[in-house]
């Protein structure tokens, strides 16, 4: 039952962090989730009360840094907020529609089709792409760390 256990909170985590830069996938929740499954198969011994706010209150950081992140990426170069609803659409879609480069294509063509759509010039709107690509790896990168974090925590507090 170890074994099965282990091969499930790890391969939760390898989700988690794969999720971190594709979308479709939970991310911090597969992470998350990875703690209850270790708990319910093997102990919930090791986890205290600041285990569990500790790594909530990661988890609330990253939903909410991965959206302001990108939005913050896109604003910084000109775009507006139909620039941040076109990235966060392309970043959806990108992946299903060009799955070789639709992590980084995706969100740039939804911010500047988000930035076409409302009379920007065409300068403008490609700044605001431009902005979505830098934010989205730039959230990507705060996730990735964060949820090491929460990763190497949880090994922390079991061993």
């Amino acid at each position: 039952m170890i074994t099965l256990a282990w091969s499930l909170v790890i391969l939760l985590f390898v989700v988690g962090m794969v999720g971190a830069v594709y979308p479709v996938l939970p991310g911090v929740l597969a992470i998350y989730a990875a703690f209850f499954l270790y708990g319910w198969l093997v102990s919930f011994e090791p986890f205290g009360w600041v285990f569990w706010t500790t790594q909530t209150l990661i988890v609330i950081i990253i939903m909410v840094a991965d959206y302001a992140v990108s939005a913050m990426g896109v604003k910084k170069f000109g775009g507006s907020k139909a620039a941040v609803i076109g990235s966060t659409i392309g970043l959806i879609i990108g992946p299903f529609v060009i799955p070789a480069f639709g992590l980084i294509i995706g969100p740039f063509l939804g911010a500047v089709i988000g930035e076409i759509i409302i009379g920007t010039k065409w300068q403008k709107a490609i700044s605001a792409g431009i902005g979505s690509v830098i934010g989205f790896f730039a959230s990507s990168a705060v996730k990735i760390v964060l949820q090491l974090a929460m990763i190497a925590l949880f090994f922390i507090w079991v061993f």
